[in-house]
């Protein structure tokens, strides 16, 4: 089982690029509008790039490369599913998910891959590791809750988990992303009236969850952008059936688009400077990465195979 929200139909593709990952909840587009987008470039080209290495999932293990696509590398060469990696504030560590011990766990790593390390340890899936902004604390997704998936924190020296979310709220609370200043942690919860997933902004110690797009489809794969004003998301996208990457400010206002692509987008990054997004693309039996500007212009292909990418942040 898998908390992040993506379409069923890409689905092989992301479970190839990352190596054999927990399925995904499906979501059914809603119609809406669809402005125009640019068009994409067919392969990375030099020019202005923000700064940090791209860590990614890709064939089970976890990969780092240049903001261009060169330099690709495997950190954990391991022989089962790593993915969901995760930067630590000051780029020095990754934290991620791996089956290696015969259960999805969160784990810790530096960013070269070297001592790999176990902070959870649970029957239930741990997941989707997500650092706060001082790094002393990673939110998570777990179904040790009744099998049922909400938000947790620990410190990260494993010490002190904590569960933040619960079936008061929903039956599924999922995909936690810190505000730049450690304040509020935006995430994806079912509301199970209007049978969407949406996407919701809470206290850093689970208090005043509060609705953002309170849209009629499905909205998930929340990442504040580094300056803390704006959030990039998913949503479908409409009568065609795709889902596109979005940008709202961080009270909800100003819903833009800013892909309008066949294929299926997901997983929205920023860069550490605010001026680029990381994102996938899925096509048929391929999920590839891609990078745009802030307003969704220059897209660009960086890399074929790649899912679920982190952009490292620069201290």
């Amino acid at each position: 089982m898998r908390y992040a929200i993506t379409l069923l139909v890409p689905l092989l593709a992301l479970l190839a690029a990352c190596g054999g990952g927990r399925p995904n909840a499906t979501l059914t587009p809603s119609p809406a509008a669809a402005p125009a987008s640019p068009t994409p470039t067919a392969a990375a080209s030099p020019g202005a790039l923000a700064a940090g290495k791209i860590a990614f999932a890709r064939r089970g293990g976890i990969y780092v490369m240049n903001p261009d696509g060169s330099g690709q590398t495997n950190l954990t060469k391991h022989r089962t599913a790593d993915t969901w990696p995760a930067w630590s504030p000051d780029g020095s560590k990754i934290a991620f998910t791996s089956y290696r011990d015969g259960n999805d766990e969160i784990y810790v790593m530096n960013a070269d891959g070297s001592a790999v390390t176990r902070l959870t340890d649970n029957p239930a899936l741990d997941q989707d590791p997500a650092w706060s902004p001082d790094g002393t604390n990673i939110a998570f997704t777990s179904d040790r809750d009744r099998a049922h998936e909400q938000i947790f924190v620990m410190n990260a020296d494993v010490s002190g988990v904590t569960q933040l979310t619960d079936l008061s709220l929903s039956n599924s609370n999922a995909e936690p992303a810190w505000s730049p200043d450690g304040s509020k942690i935006a995430f994806t919860s079912f509301v199970q009236n209007k049978n969407t997933y949406e996407i919701y902004v809470m206290n850093a110690d689970g208090s005043a969850p509060t609705n953002l797009t309170e849209h009629e489809g499905n909205d998930s794969e929340a990442d504040w952008s580094p300056d803390g004003f704006r959030i990039v998301f998913l949503r479908d996208s409409g009568a065609e059936g795709n889902l596109e990457i979005y940008v709202m400010n961080a009270d909800g206002s100003g819903v833009t688009r800013l892909t309008n692509d066949p294929a299926y987008q997901s997983f929205p990054a920023w860069s550490p400077d605010g001026t680029k997004i990381v994102f996938e693309r899925q096509r048929a039996a391929t999920n590839d990465l891609y990078v745009m500007n802030a307003d969704g212009s220059g897209q660009t292909r960086l890399t074929a195979m790649g899912a679920l990418a982190d952009w490292q942040p620069q201290p």
